[in-house]
């Protein structure tokens, strides 16, 4: 949501950035959508616990001094983890702090929120963050019992904050710089302060930042008069009755951008970001962690010429707000200073501290967020808890008044702007300006055309949960331009086994397609070949293709490249013959009934839908053409220059339009069936399969086969060939078709290319040689020999290259097509499908089988936006270490597996056991790798350690290495003892 402002002068952008993605876990709020209901409707998100320790509906009573506060604002989940999207073992996601596990799902999040994978992303993303100190460490040391003897040392690496950024970086795979931050309570606001700077000066192109403060179970706080702990539980921000503030769980993680870059690369954006500053109140105070006006006033001044504002632009600014009778008014105090004379109670305060708690590191970011969700909805919400205000501040002249209900954000027509405080105990405060995000040109320009919407995870069930988050987001957000959602999710998102697609021109069509899911999406086996296969005359009929023609640039040259070569020999145009006006359509119907049209029109229609796939980015790795389709699969073999083979077709549709009236005949018999009924000028045009032929001949004789057949219980049909290819009748043109041949130039295929005349691969000489193509004209179409020849090969896609299903579904009525898969471009011609849904449905069917497409080619050049849309939908399970005396609950494996093949022999029985228990799995199969069950250098060390007191074999760790799975280390040990 963008307000009507103008767009930035180009210098300003140079020094802006873009908020362009944000991810949050907080109190009441499993996500940004959830935490900005909360906040307009005044929810305050913190638990109240009784004396048995349970969430109660009760605030306690007033504490006494020492006395425990039973209140915390939760996390959800905080104690799950998606271990498995990590690649992680059960084992190392039960060592790893919560902490750690919610900033590591909150940062996949944020740049998925972004719209960016960082697999593919060219830039380096940065990321900036810090996090709390926890107990974790502790209770791990004390429960080493779970956790298979693993060393301090990998403790600590699981639960240190040093390593909270460095972690993210290494299993998110990003390049930029990694920064752990720790400046207490202001960590998160000045690791997105850090992250600005780090992005201005170019060591990175796109940051995350934030951070995280995580504690389970929950630490409550203890009451001590003046401290900074509520009694009840409750944050009154500069309310006279405030008594300090209250811990809570949280994260949250900004994706910033510099804005020049956000707005070439259209991305959205959620706000901008004007100016930062960071300073510390140095020695100029009553103590250590007293808060200081000068401080802090400093740094509102810094950040505010920075951001090159007027202080009286800003009409809302989001407070550190800890509710404390010191805290408050000094914070107010050093708030007025900075800003100024300007009209009283002219900006509105607030603190989200009241909704959700003090989140300690993460209390920047969460101040932060608020005012980005404030901006994006141009609503206020309310700071709660908020009835006299605090004596001490005075209110009435100063500039400031508290929003106590949500409101509209009005400002006269004027940028909305805003900042953000946040103050650390020690001194170090930070502050940032925000603004609205400018109005974009264009940005109202809705997709018309057909799109291909994809999604994948890890398993079937987040599949299942995915496709059903997008079809409720997009239901609640009809307005989503359908080409920037297609484009966010298949450029801004992994791409996992287990994959669906949908395909529709407008939001109920996708909508429709979603809900027809029936969650067999195909799963990812490895690479697999596409092979062309080109189709014969037969498929062609008026207006194929228009929808590709007129939404794809590589079709639309293809045709017109095809076009401008004919028009010299046909004298008329075969685009007013494909693509008629509607007052022309009779015409052009029956000049595609032409034999000589009708031919080209097919070749023109597989050549362009091959440049097509080309632009798709899907090669072939083998082609083959059905008699006619034999051109195109020579063309794109590279045999033929584009215009010699749109002669020789010419050419050769001219032979055939001239023959004596003959017709074709399709029979569901065997060849050595078939056969023996053949008499006269009847011959057998075509083996198509196992049980699969096509009769060419004179008319008179194909409907006496015809009847003959009938007679017998069997039906044949007649094709939508006007002549008698591959028969007898074409010999005395056999002579002048070589010669055409002959004058054209021929070049070895650059692709494999199987011969439909012969069933086996073309030979640079059959290739070069004249004599080949006259026999192809002439000689049986041994089509289902050239499939068997396929179907011997790798794993293929059978993808269908021209007008209609007729060779896909010959491969797929195939006895012989196993594991492979066929697919068709375009529809049947009695098929009302659009030619654009075919084509994108094939895409989807191709990129579900593993194929990888070029997104910027299947959009044909249309300029399109990243666009917020659900994220990943983890599937946690419980990992969690419980301190001394408290139940314990183990890990889980993250995906039930299948039974894998168990060890037989004591050996491979014990490792498969050491294997088990360091990774921290149930059971492991003789051939599953150590480390893609999640196994590091180090739990290769804890495995040696296991397994060294029970074989005779010295093994070190490089042997892991060598030997990764249970079967190849057992025979490692046994030929090791041999020698």
């Amino acid at each position: 949501m963008s307000a009507p402002v103008d767009v930035m002068e180009e210098e300003d952008r140079s020094m802006h950035l873009a908020v362009v993605g944000l991810s949050c876990r907080l109190p009441g709020a499993a996500s940004a959508a959830e935490f900005w209901a909360n906040l307009a409707g005044g929810v305050e998100s913190i638990t109240f616990f009784g004396p048995d320790g349970q969430p109660c509906a009760e605030p306690p009573t007033e504490r006494a001094v020492g006395e425990a506060v039973p209140a915390f604002g939760l996390v959800a989940d905080a104690d799950r983890f998606d271990a498995e999207a990590f690649g992680m073992s059960p084992q190392e996601a039960l060592m790893l702090d919560p902490q750690h596990r919610v900033f590591l799902e909150c940062a996949r999040e944020a740049l998925e929120d972004a719209g960016y994978d960082p697999a593919r992303y060219r830039g380096a993303i940065g990321v900036y963050a810090g996090g709390s100190e926890t107990d974790y460490l502790s209770t791990l040391r004390a429960r080493r019992d779970l956790l298979a003897g693993a060393s301090d040392w990998q403790l600590r690496l699981a639960t240190g904050v040093d390593f909270l950024t460095s972690r993210v970086a290494y299993k998110l795979g990003l390049r930029g710089p990694a920064v752990t931050v720790q400046t207490a309570c202001s960590t998160s606001l000045v690791a997105i302060h850090l992250a600005a700077q780090a992005l201005l000066a170019g060591d990175c192109d796109l940051a995350l930042a934030g951070g995280a403060s995580v504690h389970v179970p929950p630490r409550f706080g203890h009451y001590s008069e003046g401290g900074p702990l509520s009694p009840d539980g409750r944050c009154r921000a500069f309310d006279a009755k405030a008594q300090g503030t209250v811990g809570s769980n949280g994260a949250g993680i900004v994706v910033l951008k510099r804005l020049a870059d956000a707005l070439e690369d259209g991305d959205t954006l959620r706000a901008v970001l004007r100016g930062t500053a960071v300073n510390n109140d140095a020695a100029g105070k009553i103590g250590f962690t007293a808060p200081s006006v000068e401080g802090q006033s400093r740094v509102i001044e810094t950040a505010l010429h920075a951001a090159g504002v007027d202080p009286a632009s800003i009409s809302y600014l989001e407070a550190h707000g800890t509710g404390t009778r010191l805290g408050d008014p000094i914070e107010v105090a050093a708030l007025t200073k900075a800003f100024g004379a300007r009209e009283p109670r002219s900006c509105w305060l607030g603190s989200v501290k009241t909704n959700i708690g003090h989140t300690d590191a993460a209390a920047g970011v969460a101040g932060f967020i608020k005012t980005v969700l404030a901006l994006e909805h141009r609503k206020l919400p309310p700071s709660l808890n908020f009835e006299r205000p605090n004596p001490e501040i005075d209110f009435e002249h100063g500039p400031f008044r508290v929003n106590t209900e949500l409101r509209d954000w009005d400002t006269g027509g004027h940028p909305r702007r805003a900042g953000v405080s946040s103050l650390g105990i020690g001194g170090t405060n930070a502050h940032a300006v925000l603004e609205e995000a400018p109005v974009l040109p264009g940005s109202s320009k809705r997709s018309n055309t057909p799109q291909l919407l994809v999604l994948s995870a890890l398993g079937p069930a987040p599949l299942a949960r995915a496709v059903e988050r997008l079809g409720g987001h997009l239901r609640a957000h009809p307005d989503v331009d359908l080409g920037d959602a297609a484009w966010t999710l298949q450029v801004g998102r992994a791409a996992h086994k287990h994959r669906a697609f949908a395909v529709g021109q407008d939001t109920e069509e996708v909508l429709r397609a979603l809900s027809e899911q029936d969650g067999s999406a195909h799963q990812e086996a490895g690479e697999r070949r596409v092979v062309f296969m080109f189709p014969g005359h037969g498929g062609q009929h008026v207006g194929m293709g228009r929808e590709l023609y007129a939404s794809q640039p590589a079709f639309r040259e293809a045709v017109d490249a095809c076009r401008a070569h004919l028009t010299p020999l046909l004298g008329f145009d075969l685009g007013d013959v494909l693509h008629p006006d509607a007052g022309a359509l009779e015409q052009a119907s029956a000049r595609m009934g032409e034999f000589v049209t009708g031919q080209l029109s097919v070749f023109v229609i597989e050549y362009a839908v091959a440049r097509l796939w080309k632009r798709w980015g899907v090669q072939p790795a083998v082609v083959v053409g059905h008699s006619l389709g034999a051109y195109a699969a020579a063309t794109v073999a590279g045999v033929f220059r584009l215009e010699d083979a749109l002669r020789l077709v010419l050419e050769r549709s001219r032979i055939l339009a001239s023959l004596p009236a003959g017709a074709m005949l399709a029979v569901p018999l065997p060849e050595s069936d078939l056969s023996p009924l053949l008499n006269g000028d009847l011959a057998l045009a075509a083996v198509n399969g196992p049980a699969q032929c096509a009769v060419s001949g004179p008319v008179a004789e194909i409907e006496a086969l015809q009847a003959r057949l009938s007679e017998r219980g069997v039906e044949s049909k007649l094709l939508r060939i006007p002549g008698a290819g591959h028969s007898p009748l074409v010999e005395p043109s056999l002579a002048a078709f070589t010669a055409c041949v002959q004058r054209v130039e021929r070049r070895p295929p650059q692709v494999p290319w199987i011969s439909d005349r012969t069933g086996v691969a073309v030979t640079a000489e059959e290739s070069l040689d004249p004599a080949y193509w006259a026999a192809h004209l002439r000689h049986t179409v041994r089509f289902g020999d050239a499939l068997d020849t396929l179907f011997a090969g790798p794993a293929s896609i059978f993808l269908e290259v021209g007008p209609g299903r007729t060779l896909a579904t010959l491969a797929r009525q195939n006895p012989g097509v196993g594991p492979h898969l066929t697919v068709a471009t375009l529809p049947h011609p009695s098929d009302n499908t659009p030619d654009a849904v075919s084509a994108l449905t094939a895409a989807g069917r191709l990129w579900s089988a593993g194929v990888q497409l070029s997104w910027q080619g299947l959009h044909g050049g249309a300029s399109r936006r990243r666009v917020p849309l659900p994220t990943y939908p983890f599937e946690r399970q419980r990992y969690l270490v419980k301190a001394p005396g408290t139940p314990t609950t183990e890990a889980a494996p993250a995906v039930a597996p299948a039974a894998p093949e168990l060890p037989g022999d004591d050996v491979a029985r014990r490792v498969a056991a050491a294997f088990a228990e360091v990774l921290g799995l149930a059971r492991v199969g003789l051939h599953d790798n150590f480390f893609a069950l999640g196994g590091d250098s180090l739990m290769a060390a804890q495995l040696i350690a296991r397994l060294r007191p029970h074989v005779a074999t010295p093994l070190k760790v490089k042997a892991i290495f060598r030997a990764p799975t249970v079967a190849r280390l057992t025979r490692f040990i046994a030929e090791s003892s041999e020698a």
